[in-house]
């Protein structure tokens, strides 16, 4: 990204033919994470965000309901823009479409300027029309006869409209996404466009006739048309910082840096939109970024199979933060994942619970409890100013994920990977014993574990604000954490300040409350049969116990093993495991995990192993090391 003092971002507007999913919350909460991180770094950010409220589907549902369109966009719009608080989104304007001030008066201008530039033209017009894209297919794209996204039969539609000379601009298109001026992030996504434009676009259906479509905006000088999608919707982009009614606000703000879409609208925003874009004579966005898509687990949402997962049922059950770190953490940001309830209980019990609140919980507690308020150290010595060089290390690795590689995923288990040095530093320095014999060494551990916590209540704010705001005040300070600088998470200096009321920052959910892993028992059971059977005799022969993880060290070569040295009570074993790309060093090393000792020796990239550690597979791929009570002894038998 560019250097700026602003930066817009925008997410696609939703169709409001029905209520919001957690599919339109996966969008939202990606663009809040980016627009906090950039408030924390100091630049004047706009987030927009907003919903489509015109087209054939929405005419066609409100029909159904015995409703007028009005009446329905009005009635299901504010549904939608309630995921702000829901979620907490720090949006700065919802547009919505129907707003007859705002987006109708640009709507009209940019109009009547690609038409004052020769660029829209009437024909006669015949072809495939799928109401569920709500636009014209080709027959080339269908699958045994059916629009692959929606499942269904396009209707041949037959009528006069007026057209846009998209491919009069396709060249230009193609020129900003080779040079790089106009970004299509990641380069797959950027591929398949400039694929499209090889192809040779055609002109584009730019209205519809108003005996087939009343709902819309009137095209200017034709009342028997409204306006398609494409000049309609798009335009929010414009209109939702005041093209027409604002112009200090546009001329501030635009272009968008980034355009945040999902995988299936690509074609529209990197190609329709910037043509329109060209012909008005405005400048193009600096880049598309274009997010994955999710199953739920490991189905794609249908109200027939009855996993449409709402956010606001979510956010009860689990709370704002567990939800949005679930979204962002399981589901890699670019990439297609699977989403369900039983990973946000995963990830809240054993990351958010275990690790971060572990980390911030018994740091301030201990604080507190034998000096009142955070030791204020002039002298941290080099073992100590090391640890925190590793902290400012990780910040700057989730910077580069924020600001070039947008993998939200890989930025999140940087910040869990501070949160680990911290438990690790915090353990090996047993303060408790120091307190007692060395109260300069202890007040030296707790001045660095501070500053540890209050590193993370500053890179935590853009993924989860309202845990980063709770850490914040019980670190004592007297600013919202949202205005506070990024950079300072970097530096040391906390010291002096009281610690307030401690509360625990997550509470850990049961597994058995939560409906799909009870559906995950009750198919074990239906698939399970006597083939997977072992004998009682048979299972008393693994010998399994609780190890302690010494040391981990890379293998060259290997992309996911690490070499591990366990303390299984009596002696060290070495283990083979392939984890790399699941936990750090630091969330291995000194964590205690049940191991199948009593394996037959076997190599894997010429390294011997001789245990296995036992873990858990969420939806079969990735591993989650089971965690057992932290006072169990090692070399205890599990049975």
């Amino acid at each position: 990204m560019k250097d700026k003092d602003k930066f817009y971002i925008t997410t696609a507007i939703d169709y409001i033919n029905g209520p919001p999913h957690i599919g339109h919350a996966f969008e939202k909460i990606i663009a809040d994470a980016i627009a906090r991180y950039h408030r924390l770094r100091g630049v004047d950010t706009f987030y927009l965000t907003g919903t489509d409220e015109h087209g054939k589907k929405n005419y066609e549902t409100a029909r159904e309901k015995g409703m007028d369109p009005r009446e329905f966009v009005d009635e299901m719009a504010p549904k939608f823009e309630e995921l702000a608080d829901i979620l907490d989104l720090s949006i700065d304007n919802f547009i919505r479409t129907s707003d007859e001030k705002v987006h109708y008066t640009t709507v009209k201008d940019i109009w009547k300027k690609l038409d004052e530039n020769g660029d829209i033209y009437k024909k006669e017009y015949e072809g495939l029309y799928c109401s569920g894209c709500e636009s014209f297919v080709k027959e080339r794209d269908l699958v045994d006869g059916k629009c692959p996204d929606h499942d269904r039969e396009p209707e041949l539609v037959s009528e006069e409209n007026y057209f846009f000379r998209l491919s009069k601009y396709a060249d230009q298109v193609k020129e900003l996404i080779e040079s790089g001026e106009m970004e299509v992030y990641p380069e797959t996504r950027r591929n398949e466009v400039l694929e499209m434009i090889e192809q040779g676009p055609e002109d584009v259906s730019f209205s519809r006739e108003r005996e087939t479509l009343p709902w819309g905006i009137p095209v200017p000088g034709d009342d028997s048309q409204v306006m398609y999608v494409w000049c309609d919707a798009l335009t929010n982009y414009l209109s939702g910082i005041g093209y027409s009614t604002d112009k200090e606000k546009f001329n501030r703000y635009w272009p968008a840096d980034i355009h945040l879409i999902g995988k299936d609208i690509h074609k529209f925003h990197a190609l329709i939109w910037p043509s329109i874009l060209l012909s008005a004579g405005i400048e193009t966005p600096e880049m598309i970024l274009i997010h994955g898509f999710f199953t739920v687990g490991g189905r794609k949402m249908s109200k027939s199979l009855g996993n449409v997962i709402r956010p606001d049922k979510e956010v009860e059950k689990f709370g704002v933060d567990p939800t949005r770190y679930a979204l962002l953490t399981s589901i890699p940001t670019l990439e297609d994942g699977d989403f369900s309830e039983s990973i946000v209980v995963e990830k809240l019990n054993s990351e958010l619970a275990d690790n971060l609140g572990n980390f911030v919980n018994r740091t301030l507690k201990f604080t507190e409890k034998n000096f009142g308020e955070i030791p204020d150290v002039s002298e941290l010595g080099s073992e100590n100013r090391e640890i925190f060089d590793r902290v400012a290390g990780k910040i700057e690795e989730i910077e580069m994920e924020m600001e070039e590689t947008f993998n939200l995923h890989r930025a999140l288990k940087k910040v869990m990977e501070i949160s680990s040095i911290g438990n690790r530093y915090f353990q090996d320095r047993k303060p408790w014993e120091s307190a007692k014999d060395d109260k300069e060494d202890c007040e030296r551990t707790l001045y660095l574990c501070a500053n540890i916590v209050k590193s993370l209540a500053i890179v935590s704010e853009p993924f989860m604000p309202e845990t980063a705001e709770r850490i914040w005040n019980y670190l004592g300070q007297d600013t919202d954490i949202h205005t506070e600088d990024w950079n300072r998470a970097k530096k040391l200096g906390l010291g002096g300040q009281n610690i307030n009321d401690l509360e625990p920052l997550f509470k850990k959910i049961d597994r058995d409350e939560v409906s799909d892993f009870n559906d995950e028992k009750a198919e074990e059971k239906e698939i399970g049969g006597e083939e997977n059977m072992i004998s009682f005799d048979e299972f008393k022969k693994l010998d399994i116990r609780i190890g302690e993880i010494k040391d981990v060290d890379e293998i060259e070569g290997a992309d996911n093993l690490y070499r591990m040295k366990i303390d299984v009570g009596d002696g060290m074993k070495q283990s083979v495991a392939g984890l790399k790309k699941h936990y750090s060093v630091e969330e291995l090393e000194g964590r205690k995990v049940p191991v199948l000792v009593n394996l037959e020796p076997s190599e894997l990239m010429g390294v011997k192993s001789e245990c296995m550690v036992l873990a858990a597979v969420v939806n079969n791929k990735e591993p989650v090391l089971l965690e057992p009570e932290k006072d169990l002894e090692v070399g205890s038998g599990v049975a």
